[in-house]
């Protein structure tokens, strides 16, 4: 497969803030990165050096094989970009605003209509064409900024949060047509907050200082913690989560919705469990769930957190 994306030791400071700290790592033809991290991990500065929002003090990007400091133009024409905060023209139908942005990436006069048509169609937004954008729903807006970004038939598409504050129904919808897009040989390097976004791509690397700590295939990097999780649910959960860090081979507990995850001391979980049931049965705490469980990529992030702080 062909690498479209590249970037090799990126750096970026802001005075004596080192937002992006030797970032390396590359995107082939018909896969997805996931950048996570914590908020300030430099995920948004180092998606601005991908595609030239921003100059990097030190390193180099390519895209499609394009030098984007030597061959800009040619290297951004690859690009569809959504930041964070797209700005839609409110006044402005669906069908213009993606004339306006077809015709600032070049797209000849002939061609813009068809293809706006054809990727409506494609994010679902064929019946609102004539609806003035500032009377869209949030969901609708992204799948605007999606069409928007993709006008231009990009091989790379650079996404900065992309669901962030939409519903889980067009969270889903939204990543089905991303999925789509992998078939046509799109790269696609997105930034998530989301693990059960992260856990549906390629390749994840995990951001933190500006630094890339770790990366690999979402299977691959969950293996860290194979054997050391322990699932837990009862109460009362105050008192459940008191016994269960009192356990001299519980390294961490961690909240999931109604359960909690027990990082446990390699090759002890089945003592940690057999502690702990007596424990809790001694206490009369109703157990419902304990038993060791398949890691997952928010129990790794938790941990390598806990490694760099």
């Amino acid at each position: 497969m062909e690498t479209l994306i590249e970037a090799r030791n990126l750096r970026k400071t802001f005075g004596d803030n080192v937002a992006v700290d030797g970032l390396s790592l590359s995107v082939s033809e018909g896969e997805i990165f996931a950048l996570v991290g914590p908020d300030g991990a430099g995920k948004t500065t180092a998606i601005r050096l991908l595609c030239g929002a921003m100059l990097a003090d030190e390193g180099h990007v390519f895209l499609a094989g394009f030098d984007l400091h030597k061959q800009t133009e040619q290297a951004k024409a690859q690009i569809g970009y959504l930041p964070q905060r797209f700005s839609l023209y409110g006044e402005l139908t669906v069908v213009e605003n993606l004339r306006f942005f077809a015709e600032v990436r070049g797209l000849p006069g002939k061609d813009w209509l068809p293809r706006s048509q054809e990727i409506l169609e494609f994010v679902g937004l064929e019946e609102f064409a004539n609806r003035r954008a500032d009377k869209l729903s949030g969901g609708m807006k992204q799948k605007l900024g999606l069409a928007a970004a993709l006008v231009h038939r990009p091989q790379i598409l650079l996404l900065d949060e992309p669901t962030v504050g939409v519903d889980a129904a067009t969270r889903q919808a939204f990543w089905r047509l991303i999925i789509s897009l992998l078939v046509q040989g799109v790269a696609v390097l997105i930034s998530t907050p989301y693990m059960d976004e992260a856990s549906r791509c390629s390749q994840v690397g995990f951001m933190y200082g500006g630094r890339l700590l770790v990366e690999g295939p979402p299977g691959e990097i969950v293996r860290r913690l194979e054997g050391r999780v322990v699932e837990l649910v009862g109460g009362p959960r105050r008192l459940v989560e008191s016994l269960a860090r009192s356990d001299p081979q519980v390294e961490d507990v961690q909240m999931f919705g109604d359960r909690m995850h027990l990082r446990v001391i390699a090759g002890s979980s089945r003592r940690v469990i057999n502690r702990l049931k007596a424990s809790l049965q001694k206490e009369g705490v109703v157990i419902d769930r304990l038993k060791p469980v398949a890691p997952g990529l928010e129990d790794v992030f938790i941990e390598l957190l806990e490694i760099v702080e």
